[in-house]
């Protein structure tokens, strides 16, 4: 990896996806499915063992040192108990790692000569001082590597005791069988990693096996899903516990109301009082609404009277006036039709004096001539 591509891989770690105001890096979130959960916690197996003889290539999940700095910036405000899913994950990849290693030692059993018991205990005592070698020269290269002279001379003395208990411990295993099944090469599966270890491996292979990165990796595989399953445990009393409390606190409530009641019952005096003054203050309340309902009630009739009044008083003095107006015209249509009449009357009145007098005078002059010729008869 060049020197920029590992600048800015510190930078993502450092800052996250938005160090550069860089909005195309935020597609995917930390909480997405498709995000390693082990990666955001720094345990996953492909990134542990990666280099190593059993490099399990790239993850199937998404891997991103900026997407686990926006995990840990996130993570101080909230819980998100990724530890569950990374604990899974760990689980399933040391229980693969052990039947590897029970399917080696069956094979190693089957190839390699049946010994006692016995024996067997003492070749095993063998082995434990050799992974105790190798675990003290692995830590002795460390210490000379960061400095510490005086602690790793303090380490190289317990590396010599160690070896001093191997001479004697191989001395016993080598008197307790035959000469020719001794230099037989006796072999023994790492429990850790499942690798082959010799019985009789020198110092420099020991302290390359215990130091090696694959053995180292599988330790701290193995000591990350311990401490996960110490976090979940304690995260899961947590939440238990807090269930429980709300729990009880539900059932507190519930013997309180259930007292509440029950003293109600016992005192009914105070219950009546407590009720009647709850009903009074009801009613009261009631009889507020309904005062100002029936103000508005009022108020609206005041409004809608006095429209209606006013609409009536015009409409009466409208009818009024049509009335006068219709009086007047009727009157005058009387007035005419009496004028007609009387006239008329008058005119056949005068007719009939007319008539009367011409039939008068008629007669009186045909009675002048009667008694104009009975004269002059007479006379003659």
């Amino acid at each position: 990896m060049s020197a920029q591509a590992q600048m800015r891989a510190m930078l993502d770690q450092l800052m996250g996806t938005s160090r550069d105001g860089d909005t195309t890096r935020q597609r995917i979130k930390f909480s997405d499915d498709r995000v390693c959960k082990s990666h955001l916690l720094n345990c996953c197996p492909h990134d542990v063992l990666s280099g190593t003889r059993m490099d399990l290539g790239e993850c199937l999940k998404v891997h991103d040192l900026a997407l686990r700095a926006d995990y840990e910036i996130a993570s101080k405000e909230q819980d998100f108990f990724f530890e569950l899913d990374a604990m899974d994950h760990l689980q399933s990849f040391i229980a693969d790692c052990d039947r590897r290693t029970e399917v080696a030692k069956k094979r190693l059993a089957e190839t390699q000569e049946e010994i006692s018991a016995e024996v067997a205990a003492k070749a095993e005592r063998v082995h434990e001082l050799n992974e105790e070698i190798g675990k003290l020269l692995a830590k002795v290269e460390q210490l000379g590597a960061e400095g510490n002279v005086e602690e790793s001379q303090k380490v190289m003395d317990e590396v010599e005791k160690a070896r001093a208990k191997k001479r004697e411990a191989e001395e016993v295993y080598r008197n307790s069988m035959p000469a020719s099944s001794f230099q037989q090469q006796k072999l023994r599966v790492c429990e850790v990693c499942s690798a082959y270890l010799g019985l009789h491996d020198n110092d420099r292979r020991l302290a390359d096996h215990f130091g090696g990165k694959l053995h180292l990796g599988f330790i701290e595989i193995r000591e990350k899903l311990e401490e996960l399953k110490r976090v979940v445990a304690e995260k899961q009393e947590k939440r238990n516990q807090e269930r429980l409390k709300r729990r009880e606190e539900r059932e507190r409530e519930e013997r309180e109301k259930l007292r509440r009641s029950r003293s109600h019952s016992k005192n009914p005096k105070r219950s009546r009082s407590r009720e009647h003054r709850r009903h009074r203050s009801r009613s009261m309340s009631r009889e507020r609404k309904r005062r100002t309902r029936s103000k508005s009630r009022e108020k609206r009739h005041r409004h809608r009277s006095r429209s209606s009044s006013r609409s009536r008083s015009r409409s009466h003095q409208r009818s009024r006036h049509s009335s006068r107006d219709r009086s007047r015209e009727r009157s005058k249509r009387r007035s005419s039709k009496e004028r007609f009449r009387d006239q008329d009357l008058a005119s056949r009145d005068r007719d009939r004096k007319d008539k009367k007098r011409s039939y008068e005078s008629a007669n009186g002059r045909s009675e002048d001539r009667r008694s104009s010729e009975e004269r002059e008869a007479g006379e003659i």
